[in-house]
This record gives structure tokens, sequence and C-alpha cells, in this order.
């Protein structure tokens, strides 16, 4: 007998083919083709047409990248362009800061200045007791050290420099100036039957070496701030700043140039005439240097000046002329006026009329030492005699004085016309005094 699995073992059969199993679809990223390789051509053909295509990207590229490049120039200038003119903004803003701080500042020293000239002081500066470098001594906390010369206001730093006139320019302004200001023109000038032409009156102008004159003066030296502005302006090219209220249409100038003269203004009685010498010196000589005291220009007749006097005033309620009374004065009375001539009582004159006394075989020599001094008054009424010896002093001669004048003998001044001098001092003698062997003097109500 055989068992049910060997009967397995003799009927063995050949398996079918297996059919192909959908199997459970897997996501890949690429499908693996199980078509046949391509050939060689189509191998080559794909090559050529990705290298056609990679050519082609990258010529444009590279035109891309030029253009960029171009882009990126011009952008660069522009910002080069715009910090240059970033700086010079910068630059030129502080620099008009600087110089808007710098005149302020001038401009307040100068007042300051000013102020103080007002009252008769002058600015002289900080002590220099104190050393700059101990009060600026640099400690870790500051910044760079800073030189002590720059740390303090000097005062002769920030002065402004010595003026200088330039003659040549103000000449050459003042010529354009006065055809600005219609020189030689005409123009209507009303009155009271109607209106004639009248040509303007120039300015005289007078140039010295120290100062100038305008109008008929006073002088004005160089020196003064007023007299400073004035030529600044004309140099500048414009009317000068002084005349603007007075001719507001401008008004031509008549120059003088009289730049190689020196001006000398009328000095004081009580001051030094002439120039100061030293024993041993030689007295200089310059054939080009002038000097002058005479303002220019017409002088006023007594009639003008009486013009420009008022006619009348009132006083308490009356009426009072003027110009008469004045006219009266400077001409005197008639026409002339004389003086009174008084021979003073002194020893020396004592001594000279008893010497006369005595016959002229026993008359004793005249004295050689007696100065005859011809004095006036302050109004030049009286012209006063005076013999004097050489030794006495001034204060006899105030003494002398007095017992003609009735007047207390210190309320007047003894000068001389020529040399220009004041004979102040009482105890000084004749001799002294160089008022021998005889002199014309003056009396002068003193100043108080």
């Amino acid at each position: 007998m055989s068992s049910p699995l060997s009967s397995l073992g003799r009927n063995r059969k050949m398996p079918l083919p297996e059919a192909p199993s959908p199997g459970r679809p897997v996501p890949f990223k690429q499908t693996i083709s199980l078509d046949s390789a391509p050939t060689d051509l189509e191998l080559m053909n794909s090559m050529m047409q990705k290298m056609t295509l990679l050519e082609q990207r990258v010529r444009s590229q590279a035109q891309e990248i030029q253009k960029k490049d171009r882009k990126i120039a011009i952008l660069e200038q522009k910002i080069k362009s715009l910090q240059r003119t970033k700086d010079e903004l910068l630059d030129s803003s502080r620099t008009e800061e600087l110089e808007a701080k710098c005149l302020q500042l001038q401009n307040r020293v100068w007042e300051m200045e000013q102020f103080l000239n007002d009252y008769g002081m002058i600015w002289v500066g900080e002590s220099e007791s104190l050393s700059d470098s101990e009060l600026l001594e640099k400690s870790p906390e500051t910044g760079p050290e800073i030189q002590p010369s720059q740390a303090f206001w000097k005062p002769g730093h920030s002065t402004a420099s010595r003026f200088q006139v330039d003659f040549d320019l103000i000449l050459k302004n003042v010529k354009d100036l006065n055809i600005l200001a219609g020189e030689g023109e005409s123009k209507v000038e009303r009155t009271e039957g109607g209106a004639r032409l009248r040509q303007l009156d120039p300015i005289p102008l007078s140039l010295y070496k120290n100062g100038i004159v305008m109008f008929n003066g006073p002088f004005r030296s160089y020196e003064e701030p007023c007299t400073q502005q004035c030529l600044q302006d004309i140099m500048d090219g414009y009317f000068p700043t002084e005349l603007q209220r007075r001719y507001p249409e401008g008004i031509p100038f008549q120059v003088t140039d009289r730049r190689d003269v020196m001006f000398r203004q009328s000095q004081r009685w009580d001051t030094f005439p002439g120039q100061g010498q030293k024993v041993g010196g030689l007295q200089p000589t310059d054939s080009n240097f002038q000097e002058t005291s005479e303002i220019p220009g017409p002088k006023l007749t007594m009639d003008q000046f009486l013009n420009r006097l008022p006619r009348a005033v009132i006083r308490d309620g009356q009426v009072m002329d003027i110009r008469e009374p004045i006219r009266e004065a400077l001409q005197g009375t008639g026409g002339t006026k004389k003086s009174s001539v008084i021979l003073v009582e002194t020893p020396s004159l004592t001594a000279m009329k008893e010497r006369l006394k005595i016959s002229e075989q026993n008359r004793s020599p005249s004295a050689s030492n007696i100065s005859t001094l011809r004095i006036k008054s302050e109004n030049g009424d009286q012209t006063y005699i005076v013999k004097m010896s050489f030794t006495e002093t001034i204060a006899d001669l105030r003494t002398y004085l007095a017992q003609y004048r009735g007047t207390q003998s210190n309320l007047y001044d003894i000068i001389s016309a020529f040399p220009q001098q004041a004979y102040s001092d009482d105890s000084k003698t004749l001799e002294e005094y160089g008022l021998v062997p005889n002199a014309t003097l003056l009396l002068r109500p003193k100043r108080l």
C-alpha cells in the first residue's frame, strides 16, 4: 500500500509560466526606462543641442554682466560727484559760519572799545602775573593740549591792522562817483518867481599825508574811526555813508591831492611849540616834506559871518539885536579901535626916573639888566608897559599888573604869540624865560 504522499511524488508536473504581477505602486523620482539604448547619432544630436543652449546662455549672461558693470561705474561716478558736492557745501557753510562769527566778534570788540573810549579808558589786557602754562595743564580727561598762546584773547592780535590810504584808488573812484552824481549837469531849482537851472556845487575834499579836510574843516586825522570809514567807503566804490542823509542822490567831489603835505593843527598855548631836539642831534631836513596849518577854501568875510548869526534873540521878554553889536565889536568905533597905553610903576622905572633927575656930569651909567615888557590886555583895549629887572619873576609881574587892573592875578594866563608859549611858572625869572631885553606878551582869561 502506498501512502498518499508517495502518490504526489509520482504525479509531479512542470509549473506554468507565471504572469507578471502588477505589484504595489511605489513613488519613485524617476522611472527607469526599460526601452532599448539610444544610438550614437542620437547621443551626438542631444549633446549638440545642450551645448548650443549653454553657449547662448553664456553669451546672454556676459552681455548682462557688461551692462551691470557700466551701470555700476555710472552710479559710482554719481556717488563721487555727490560726495564732492556735499563736502563743498559743508566747507562753504562752515566757512560762512566762521566768517559771520568772526565779523560779529569784531563788531562787538569795536563797540566795547568805543564804549571805553567814550569814558576815556583803554583796554590793556589781562595781567601777566599768572602763567598761561599753569592755567592750561593737560589732564587725562581733556582733549589735545592747547597752546598757551592760543588759550586767551590777546588785544593786539584781534585789532585790525593799521589803516592804509590808497590815494590813487581814491582819486580813481572819485572820478567814477562824480559821473554817477551828475558832475557838470544842471538841475531845476525852484525860486520865488519860478525856477532856474543850477549846477551842483562839489564838496571840497583835501587829502593830506596825515588826514583830510572836507568842506571848510575841521581837520580829520586818519586815526579817527569816522575818517577811516569815510575813506574806506570811497575806496570800496561807494559814496561816504556820513553824507547819505544830507545828499541821498550823491554829490560830486572836488579833490585836492596834497599827499606830500603834513597838516599841523593849531597848538594850544600851554604846549611846547616846534619839534623836539636833543643836544648833539641833527635837525632833520627833508626837501620833499612840507607842512601847513591853513584850512583850504575861501575865508569868510565879516558880512558872511554876520549873515550866519540870527538877526535878534529874545531875552527876558526883550528883543535884542545880535548882528550890529558884533559888527561894532569887530570894527570898533568909527571902524578903528585905539588902545590906551599904561606905564606901570615898578622899582626899575622909579630908579630910571631918579637917575634922570641927576645932572649929566654926576649921572651914573644906565643899568643894562632892565627888560621892557609890552603887555596887551584880554580885550586889547589897554597896553601895559612894564620895566623890570632880569632877575625878577613872573609872580612880581603879576603883582605889578594887579595894582592897575584891580583883579586877582590868578584869573588870567600870560602868553606870547610868537613863539606860542604860556608862562605859567611864577617862580621863574624873566631871564630864565628869555623875556630879555624886551618882549611882547598877551593876557588871556584862564580856562576853568
